[in-house]
């Protein structure tokens, strides 16, 4: 089942309002249980291809209710005026080629209204798990380079964080001294990835990926770093990867 609505969000204002996501586990009406919650970037593209930006989600939907895992989802959508999408999902200020420009990076307004208005509003309304063991984040391009955020930055909310083909090229410098300042809580359990057809130069890419990894390793997370062969940077190629990631995040947590 999934609820569908609509929400404003006053901090990162769009001319529409954008909607909210919230998949409950099968059986949920029926008893009392408590489940562990999956927040997840780009909301339109998890669920549905009629959402999705370019026609094809991640079909996270159909992987739910094939695997019937025990988990809340709840996914957000973008601000898809202009390039403020940038901007929403970058900590750090940084400036691409023509036509993208000066972006100014609203990431941290993003993720306090993440962690002190959203999570506590699905904490309320839902039976979750609310506490930081069972709380997981994921994302894809710059909704990875977010995850890594959250996991560091709000290392007291996130336990768990997926970050598929994540827009490292932003900001390395500042990512990784974010990540060498911030010792991290345990457990802290990472997925990143990157697809071998995505970026290039692919070496450069890659040992960016690897960097990013040791450094979180070094902090205290731990980490599964995976390049992925002949991997595009587009939803079917994340979709492919949900097995693998959900397993790696989420699997001793929905069998206990």
């Amino acid at each position: 089942m999934i609820h569908i609505t609509k929400i404003r969000i006053p901090e990162l204002p769009t001319e529409k309002p954008r909607r909210l996501y919230v998949c409950l586990p099968k059986g949920y009406e029926a008893g009392d249980r408590r489940y562990p919650v999956l927040y997840m970037f780009d909301g339109h593209n998890v669920f549905y291809d009629r959402h999705a930006t370019y026609g094809k989600s991640w079909g996270m939907r159909e992987y739910l209710k094939k695997t019937k895992l025990p988990l809340i989802v709840v996914a957000v959508e973008c601000n898809p005026e202009g390039f403020r999408r940038l901007s929403e999902y970058s900590p750090w200020d940084f400036s691409s080629p023509r036509p993208v420009g000066h972006i100014e990076g609203v990431g941290k307004v993003t993720m306090d209204w993440f962690t002190t208005v959203l999570k506590p509003e699905i904490d309320a309304q839902y039976r979750t798990l609310p506490d930081r063991e069972h709380t997981m984040i994921a994302g894809s391009s710059m909704g990875g380079l977010m995850s890594l955020y959250a996991a560091v930055e709000y290392n007291s909310v996130f336990s768990r964080a997926a970050a598929l083909s994540p827009s490292l090229w932003v900001s390395p410098s500042k990512l990784k001294g974010l990540i060498r300042s911030h010792p991290l809580a345990d457990p802290t359990r990472v997925w990143i990835d990157m697809g071998t057809c995505e970026i290039d130069p692919k070496r450069r890419a890659l040992s960016g990926m690897f960097e990013t990894a040791k450094a979180l390793s070094e902090a205290g997370a731990d980490v599964s770093a995976n390049v992925i062969p002949g991997a595009a940077h587009n939803e079917a190629a994340w979709e492919k990867r949900i097995p693998d990631f959900m397993k790696y995040l989420a699997q001793d947590m929905v069998n206990a």
